[in-house]
């Protein structure tokens, strides 16, 4: 996938959660209800006074925390990306072995696989609401994809799997850090920027899978010509700076107080990210073994 629209929505609707959770303080007329009675309703007033016993033990409890505020955590986005990712690899390994049995149905799984998962990212992106099973679904179809394209691609090409999922976790790892020590920026003209350009690219790779159809670049498409490499680069950078704005909008997320539902779309948008990376070095390495 060449673009993450999970993110982008999060980061428009996440802004609004700083005070998440926060009552609002209003100091109330004299003469009002609240104001006659001392407290809000809902608070201990002179009906509900508290005694010195209670006071005490409610003043020892530690504050509430995001778990018990229904808040989103970076725990809650690390498992389900886990379980995400999970389902992801199950599906791309049962494919792997269904598909190399019968090499014939690759073709039909990798576009159903491709295009399906690309259309559900879009959905779940605009959806109002956080609809897990589809997010499971667009797991599975990515799997499925994943597997019909990696082995294939290991046919023609042997070594040529185990050396892309190294690059995709080095580099995945390297990104983090980087982000994380401030080496790499995220900024809102950056994430502008990249996302103008991940369209852009979105509609390139749309166009230079019609131009492999036709037999243009031995079935490259514009990646078998002599650029082919300089825009495979290309294709590696957009992705892993995906992962840099994924990790600042999972940031954002948690100290904002998001959500806790939010974890499933964080979650979703860090995978598609991680494949599409792999995806980026699965087709560098080949053309590279294409072209020795």
């Amino acid at each position: 996938m060449a673009t993450n629209p999970v993110f982008d929505r999060i980061n428009k609707e996440t802004s609004g959660y700083a005070g998440f959770g926060a009552p609002q303080q209003h100091s109330a007329p004299q003469g009002s209800a609240q104001g006659q009675q001392g407290a809000p309703m809902g608070y201990p007033g002179p009906s509900q006074s508290m005694s010195p016993e209670q006071l005490e033990q409610m003043y020892q409890q530690p504050p509430a925390g995001p778990a018990q505020t229904g808040r989103l955590t970076l725990d809650d986005v690390i498992m389900k990306s886990l379980g995400i990712f999970t389902v992801v690899l199950a599906v791309a390994g049962a494919t792997w072995f269904f598909v190399g049995a019968q090499p014939g149905l690759a073709m039909p799984i990798w576009l159903l696989g491709m295009f399906g998962s690309l259309a559900l990212s879009f959905v779940i992106a605009r959806a109002k609401t956080v609809n897990v099973p589809v997010i499971m679904v667009h797991a599975v179809l990515q799997g499925a994809f994943l597997g019909a394209v990696s082995v294939t691609f290991e046919a023609m090409y042997p070594g040529v799997v185990s050396t892309a999922v190294v690059a995709t976790l080095g580099t995945f790892a390297g990104m983090f850090l980087a982000w994380k020590v401030g080496f790499i920026k995220v900024t809102s003209k950056s994430r502008r920027v990249f996302g103008m350009m991940a369209m852009g690219y979105l509609v390139f790779l749309l166009i230079n899978i019609g131009a492999g159809f036709l037999g243009f670049g031995d079935g490259w498409g514009i990646y078998g010509g002599p650029l082919g490499i300089i825009v495979s680069l290309f294709g590696v950078g957009m992705a892993s700076y995906s992962l840099a704005i994924d990790f600042d909008s999972i940031d954002r997320g948690v100290k904002a107080g998001a959500p806790e539902q939010y974890s499933w779309l964080m979650g979703h948008g860090l995978v598609a990210s991680l494949v599409w990376l792999y995806i980026e070095f699965l087709r560098l390495f080949a053309i590279l073994a294409n072209n020795d």
